[in-house]
């Protein structure tokens, strides 16, 4: 999995919140700004920024290669395959 998330409730899944908290310890590792805003974004996304890249984080499952963990990192400027 990710070297920059440790899923501790042992289901392998990985929320919104997971994946932030994973993106938050990898710019901080890569010397990147990151920043992240809840209601920023508008109904249950949230607005998020790193460098002087920003998209919004909707609700879902993270744990694929597909899905929003790749439309957030691409908006990012980041490698997917880092998480």
């Amino acid at each position: 999995m990710c070297e920059y998330l440790s899923i501790e409730d042992g289901d392998g899944e990985m929320n919104r919140d997971d994946f932030l908290r994973a993106l938050r310890k990898y710019c901080r590792k890569n010397g990147l700004t990151f920043e992240v805003n809840r209601r920023h974004g508008k109904g249950s996304h949230y607005w998020i920024k790193v460098n002087a890249k920003s998209t919004t984080a909707p609700n879902g499952d993270y744990s694929s290669d597909k899905g929003p963990r790749r439309y957030v990192c691409l908006q990012l400027g980041i490698d997917p395959a880092a998480f």
